[in-house]
């Protein structure tokens, strides 16, 4: 089995976890290449591979725009080429799933068939910031089911979640994330503490950043991703209207897992669910 794994991950979340189903992969003698969705990538012909894996964060309860406008640009398949989401959220909400409807009409029209979709709870990068403990429960929920779930795939089992009329309606909703996005995103601005190192320009998987005398400014095709204000090393940037939410510096998963009672108050009950349900 020859598997692709095109990915669009902002802050590192979603290629963490492809990465770590990719090395399943590898483990068990399957070939596994892993390609970021980027403005500057080149992609190999997804073609040339067995099974073709798609991998992004849920934006708003949605694929994020750059994820749809690469799928959009596949070239067209006659036959029904295996394929499967793999989805990272904040939290864990069935309304997420909603943000499959998208990817599968246009994989569909492009000649591939989505098989099955696995969904990860991730820490957020925007809104609030986790603590650590949650983030490294997090992890380890996904740890659990990472050898089951890269087994279904490369047995090409699995299955596709149900989403419902009010899922569906809810997602479109707030596809206006797509439409406001570039807008807000023009507004970010650098303030006083920016050095000037670049990062969030060589970071940013839109090239919507440059530097300019020393200082970044902010294109039309932002998506959201936050890679620029999560992983600035200053916490220099003001993200427009959103800057409440604003969400700095990684998680380091290594901590001890948060026990029931750390659970955040937030969607509380869901994510004791989510745990749970993975022996957690």
């Amino acid at each position: 089995m020859k598997a692709l794994f095109a990915v669009f991950s902002g802050t590192g979340n979603t290629a963490r976890v492809c990465s770590a189903l990719a090395e399943l992969f590898r483990a068990r003698g399957h070939e596994a290449d892993v390609v970021p969705i980027r403005a500057d990538s080149v992609y190999p012909d997804a073609r040339a591979y067995d099974l073709f894996v798609v991998g992004y964060p849920v934006h708003a309860f949605n694929a994020p725009a750059s994820v749809l406008k690469f799928l959009k640009s596949l070239p067209k398949e006659k036959g029904k080429r295996p394929a499967y989401l793999v989805r990272t959220s904040g939290e864990p909400l069935a309304m997420n799933d909603a943000s499959a409807v998208s990817p599968r009409r246009i994989l569909k029209k492009r000649g591939y068939a989505v098989i099955g979709e696995y969904r990860y709870v991730m820490p957020y990068n925007i809104i609030f910031r986790h603590s650590e403990g949650m983030a490294a429960r997090m992890w380890k929920a996904a740890e659990t089911a990472f050898p089951s779930d890269a087994e279904e795939m490369l047995s090409l089992g699995g299955a596709r979640k149900r989403i419902g009329p009010l899922k569906r309606m809810g997602s479109f909703a707030l596809r206006i994330e797509h439409t406001a996005m570039p807008h807000l995103g023009h507004r970010f601005k650098p303030t006083e503490k920016c050095i000037g190192c670049g990062a969030c320009a060589k970071l940013c998987p839109q090239g919507n950043i440059r530097m300019e005398d020393g200082k970044p400014k902010f294109g039309k095709s932002c998506v959201g991703c936050m890679a620029c204000a999560f992983s600035c090393p200053e916490d220099a940037l003001k993200i427009s209207l959103l800057n409440g939410w604003r969400v700095n510096g990684k998680y380091a998963f290594s901590a001890e897992p948060a026990t029931d009672d750390e659970v955040c108050k937030y969607c509380r009950k869901s994510y004791l669910r989510y745990f749970h349900q993975r022996g957690v």
